[in-house]
C-alpha cells in the first residue's frame, strides 16, 4: 500500500497533483487545512493537504465480477456527491498515530479489553484441562504445548477481528482476505494497537470514495433511481431533492415511471409540491424525451423507476426500454437502493439482476433497522460499486448522508458493543 501526501492551494489541485504521480486509482484518506510556517505565513492564504493510498498489486483483492452470482455453497470460500463533504480517514504513518487513535475513539479500547477477557478465559480453560488430564504422559501433554506456543498474541487478536466481522455479516471470504492482507507470522512484538489500526485502514480503503452524483454539461443531469419493492426508493429520492433544492439551491424536477403503484405517484407528488419543483408522470418509454425536453433548463431531473421483484421479467423487460429512452433523452447516471436489513444471499441475486440495466451506484437504506453492517462491506467489494449514499429513517430531508467509510468499518468493528 503506498501513502503519500500532496499540499496545494486546493484540493482538487493537490488531488489531480496526487492522480498525475499515481496514477487514477488513489483514494482520499484525508483532507485537511494547513498553515504555511515562518513569517510568510501571516501574510499568505491556508493551503489544503490531502492525504491519498494507493493499494499496490499485491494488496489488491480481486473483486467479484458483477453477475456472477455465487452459489449458497460457495459462501465460505471526485466530486462532492451533495452539498456538503466529509473529509476522509486517518493514515498508517508514524506522526498521525495520535489522530488515528483520536478517530478510533473507543474501539481500541473495546476490542483489547474483549482480547485480555477472552484470553484469560483461554488460560482458564487450559488450567482446567491440564488438571483433567494429570493422568496423562508428559509425552502426551508436550504437542499440545508446542501448538499453542505457536499461536501468539498478533495471531489471536487477528482472529478475534475476523470472529467479529463475521458476527457483523461480512462474507468468510472478504473477512480472510483482510486479515491474510496483515502479517504477524515472526512479529511476536508487533503492538496490538498497529493490527488493529492496519485492519481498520484497509477495509476504509476497499469501501474507497463514491463519484456521487455529478452535474450534468450544458443539460440537465438525468439521476435515475432502481431498487426492488419495500427499500425506502421514493423516500430516499425525496431526500436527495429536498438537499439539493434547499442547501444547494439547485433547479430540480421530478420525474415518476412507477405507474404500477398509485401510492408511489401520490407520495412523490406529495413530496414535489412540499419542494415546489415540478412533478410528471411518464406512462411509456415514448413520452421520456418530452418530459426530459421541457425541463431543459433545469440542473437535474430526477427519475423514480417502478419497483419490482427482480424475478418479475415482465417488468424487468420494461424497465431496460425506460432506461434505453432515457440514456437517448440526456446525460444519466444510475443509483441502485438497496435495504441493509436484506439477506446477502437475496442481495446478490438483486444486484445480478439490475446489473444487466445499467451501471449504477449504491445506495443503502434502513441502516437505522440493523446492527450488522457487513452487508455493505460485501456488495462493495461484490459489485465493484462504490456506495453513494446511506438512509438511518424516515424523516425527509434529515435521515440521509453520505456514505462515511469510517463510520461504517468502526461500526462493523464494535458490533459486540452496539448489542449489548
Amino acid at each position: 500500500m503506498i501513502i503519500k501526501k500532496f499540499v496545494a492551494k486546493t484540493e482538487e489541485e493537490a488531488l489531480e497533483a496526487a492522480r498525475k504521480e499515481l496514477g487514477s486509482g488513489v483514494v482520499i484518506m484525508n483532507v485537511k487545512a494547513v498553515q504555511r510556517k515562518g513569517l510568510a505565513a501571516l501574510f499568505r492564504a491556508k493551503q489544503t493537504e490531502v492525504t491519498v493510498a494507493l493499494e499496490e498489486e499485491n494488496d489488491t483483492v480481486a473483486p467479484v465480477r458483477r453477475g456472477s452470482t455465487p452459489r449458497p455453497a460457495e459462501k465460505s470460500s471526485g466530486e462532492s456527491v451533495g452539498p456538503a463533504q466529509e473529509g476522509g480517514g486517518s493514515i498508517l504513518m508514524n506522526e498521525d498515530r495520535i489522530a488515528i487513535e483520536k478517530r478510533l475513539d473507543s474501539l481500541q479500547a473495546l476490542l483489547v479489553n474483549r482480547f485480555q477477557q477472552s484470553e484469560e478465559e483461554r488460560l482458564n480453560d487450559s488450567g482446567a484441562d491440564e488438571g483433567a488430564a494429570g493422568e496423562g504422559s508428559a509425552e502426551e501433554e508436550k504437542p499440545e504445548e508446542e501448538v499453542r506456543e505457536e499461536i501468539t498474541e498478533q495471531q489471536r487478536f487477528l482472529r478475534l477481528l475476523y470472529n467479529t466481522m463475521l458476527e457483523s455479516e461480512v462474507d468468510e471470504k472478504y473477512a480472510n482476505q483482510i486479515v491474510n492482507d496483515v502479517d504477524v507470522s515472526g512479529q511476536s512484538n508487533l503492538p496490538i494497537d498497529y493490527i488493529l489500526e492496519n485492519v481498520y485502514q484497509k477495509m476504509i480503503l476497499k469501501f474507497g470514495r463514491a463519484q456521487g452524483i455529478t452535474p450534468g454539461e450544458g443539460k440537465p443531469r438525468i439521476v435515475v433511481f432502481m431498487g426492488p419493492t419495500g427499500v425506502g426508493k421514493t423516500t430516499t429520492i425525496a431526500k436527495i431533492a429536498s438537499s439539493y433544492t434547499v442547501e444547494a439551491k439547485k433547479k430540480v424536477a421530478l420525474l415518476t415511471a412507477d405507474t404500477y403503484r398509485i401510492a408511489a405517484v401520490e407520495q412523490l407528488r406529495t413530496y414535489a409540491n412540499i419542494l415546489e419543483v415540478p412533478f410528471r408522470v411518464i406512462y411509456s418509454e415514448e413520452e421520456v424525451r418530452g418530459a426530459v425536453e421541457e425541463f431543459d433548463d433545469y440542473d437535474y431531473v430526477f427519475v423514480d423507476t417502478m419497483g419490482h421483484s427482480h424475478k418479475n421479467e415482465e417488468q424487468l423487460g420494461h424497465m431496460k426500454n425506460l432506461f434505453q429512452a432515457l440514456s437517448e433523452a440526456g446525460e444519466c447516471q444510475t443509483f441502485l437502493v438497496l435495504s441493509a436489513t436484506t439477506k446477502y444471499r437475496d442481495l446478490l441475486k438483486i444486484v445480478a439482476t439490475y446489473d444487466g440495466i445499467a451501471d449504477f451506484q449504491l445506495i443503502f437504506t434502513k441502516l437505522d433497522e440493523t446492527a450488522a453492517m457487513g452487508n455493505l462491506l460485501n456488495m462493495k467489494l461484490f459489485t465493484d460499486t462504490p456506495i453513494a449514499f446511506v438512509t438511518n429513517g424516515q424523516n425527509v430531508p434529515n435521515d440521509i448522508e453520505q456514505f462515511n467509510p469510517q463510520k461504517t468499518v468502526k461500526q462493523i468493528l464494535s458490533i459486540r458493543q452496539e448489542r449489548n
